[in-house]
């Protein structure tokens, strides 16, 4: 059963940093400064938009290739909150017929926690760079 809970982590990773990348791609390709400006926009920093958009890239290549998920996954869940709460709320989860909902947002968010809090060993390229290491907790409670 071990082998089944893995490939489900391992489709939820893949998903989840493949969506993350394209959406990092777009910012960029649609001209950066755009969505800096929307920031602006919003009354967040301009500068945060550049943040966001590597970590969207780099970070959704990263979980793709299994390489630090966990902690991607954590500042994938903070993006996801920060724009549910500053932008989605007010629309509600499925939208006002001119903007998105919070619902992709959401599971976005879910999959992301998923992810944070079991990790993904299967055809992860952590699995090959840290494998000497032990990263499971070996202390007993009796």
């Amino acid at each position: 059963m071990e082998n089944k809970y893995e490939l489900s982590t391992l489709i939820l990773r893949v998903i989840l940093g493949v969506s993350f990348f394209i959406h990092g791609v777009v910012k960029f390709q649609g001209g950066i400064e755009n969505t800096v400006g929307w920031f602006g926009s919003i009354g967040l920093p301009g500068f945060l938009a550049y943040g966001v958009a590597l970590i969207e890239v780099v970070g959704g290549l990263a979980v793709v290739l299994g390489l630090f998920t966990r902690l991607i996954s954590v500042l994938f869940i903070l993006l996801m909150v920060g724009a549910i709460v500053k932008v989605k709320l007010a629309v509600g989860f499925l939208g006002n017929g001119q903007m998105a909902g919070y619902e992709l947002d959401l599971a976005f968010v879910a999959m992301a926690a998923a992810i944070a809090i079991t990790g993904s060993k299967f055809y992860a390229l952590d699995q090959l760079i840290f494998k000497g290491r032990k990263t499971e907790n070996t202390t007993t409670i009796n």
